[in-house]
């Protein structure tokens, strides 16, 4: 399951994140992230994600 959470993250950043964190502030700020460039909404998202 985890290596399924990084492929998704890494092709689309908001699901990645929401499939993890749910559907709240997180997985929204990472749409708008995405959506005005996909680096910074890849690199919020891997953060999110794998950053401890």
């Amino acid at each position: 399951m985890p290596i399924l959470i990084l492929i998704a993250t890494v092709l689309l950043p908001p699901l990645g994140v929401a499939a993890k964190h749910g559907l709240g502030g997180t997985a929204l700020l990472n749409l708008v992230l995405t959506l005005l460039g996909y680096i910074p909404g890849l690199i919020h998202g891997l953060s999110v994600n794998y950053a401890k």
